[in-house]
C-alpha cells in the first residue's frame, strides 16, 4: 500500500556555466512512495511553476533505465543509494519520511554545468564520434541468423553498452576517468564479427580521444560499483589489451601502405 512522504530537498541551483551556484532548500511534501525520483522532481517543479518560481533543470530521456541520461548525485552517490539502479528507476520508498536529500549534478571538469543539475556531456559524444561505429560495406541486410555469433559473445556485446550515456562511473571515479564508458562502447563493437575490420583503429582512436577530456584509470573500482547496469571492469582490461595491440598493428599497417 502506497504511503506519502514529507521530504526536504537540498537542490544545487546554478543559473549558468559561469554563474555562482548554491543550494536551495525545497520542501517536497505529500510524495507518493511509489513514484520514481524523477517523478518526484516533476511534482516539485509543477509546484515551483505554480508559485512563479524557476523549475529545477535536470537531464532525463527514456525513463526506462536504458539511456543513463538521468545523471544525478543523490546524497553523494551516483544515481542514489540503490546499487545497480538508475535515477529514473529509483523509487521514493527507498527514502524515509522526514529525510533530507541532497541532490547535485556530476562534478567533473569534462562535464561543465549547463544549468542547475544539467551538465554538458558532449565529451562522451567526441569519444563515440572518433570510432564508435562500423563503416564496413555489408550490402543489404542479411537475416540475423546467417551471422553465427556464440551466445556468450552476443550476451556480452549486448550487455556492455547499457546504458551508453551513463556518466555515473566517471562521476564516482576519484580521477574522473571515463574508461568504463569507453571500454563498454569499444567492446560492444569489437566483440562482434562486423566490428573486426576496424577493431584496432577504433580502440586507438576512442582511447586517445578519451584521454583528451578525462583522467586516467588507476583501478579504484568505484566505476563498477556506481554503474547503474553493473558493467564489469573486465571490459576495461579487454580495452587495454586491444589498445596495446593497436599500437603495434596500426603502425605495421601504416608502414606497409
Amino acid at each position: 500500500m502506497a504511503t506519502e512522504l514529507d521530504l526536504t530537498l537540498k537542490i544545487w541551483r546554478q543559473a549558468g556555466p559561469d554563474a555562482a551556484g548554491h543550494f536551495d532548500t525545497i520542501a517536497a511534501t505529500g510524495i507518493n512512495d511509489e513514484m520514481s525520483f524523477l517523478e518526484m522532481l516533476d511534482i516539485v517543479n509543477e509546484r515551483l511553476i505554480a508559485d512563479d518560481k524557476d523549475a529545477i533543470v535536470f537531464d532525463h530521456d527514456c525513463r526506462e533505465g536504458i539511456c543513463g541520461t538521468c545523471s544525478l548525485m543523490i546524497d553523494g552517490q551516483a544515481h542514489g543509494p540503490q546499487k545497480g539502479t538508475a535515477t529514473c528507476q529509483l523509487h521514493m520508498r527507498t527514502f524515509a519520511d522526514g529525510q533530507e536529500i541532497v541532490v547535485e549534478p556530476w562534478r567533473a571538469t569534462a562535464f561543465p554545468i549547463v544549468k542547475d543539475l544539467m551538465v554538458d556531456r558532449s565529451a562522451f559524444d567526441r569519444i563515440v564520434e572518433s570510432g564508435g561505429y562500423i563503416t564496413a560495406e555489408t550490402g543489404g541486410a542479411n537475416d540475423a541468423n546467417l551471422t553465427q555469433i556464440p551466445k556468450p559473445v552476443a550476451d556480452a556485446a549486448t550487455q556492455a553498452p547499457q546504458p551508453m550515456q551513463a556518466a555515473a562511473s566517471m562521476a564516482a571515479c576519484p580521477n574522473s576517468a571515463a574508461q568504463l564508458f569507453t571500454a563498454a562502447k569499444v567492446s560492444h563493437l569489437n566483440m562482434l564479427p562486423q566490428g573486426q575490420a576496424e577493431r584496432f583503429s577504433r580502440v586507438e582512436a576512442m582511447v586517445d580521444t578519451m584521454e583528451d577530456f578525462f583522467g586516467s584509470c588507476t583501478n579504484h573500482g568505484e566505476c563498477q560499483e556506481a554503474c547503474p547496469k553493473d558493467i564489469s571492469i573486465d571490459f576495461i582490461a579487454m580495452m587495454n589489451k586491444d589498445y596495446l595491440k593497436s599500437k603495434f598493428k596500426n603502425r605495421r599497417t601504416l608502414s606497409r601502405s
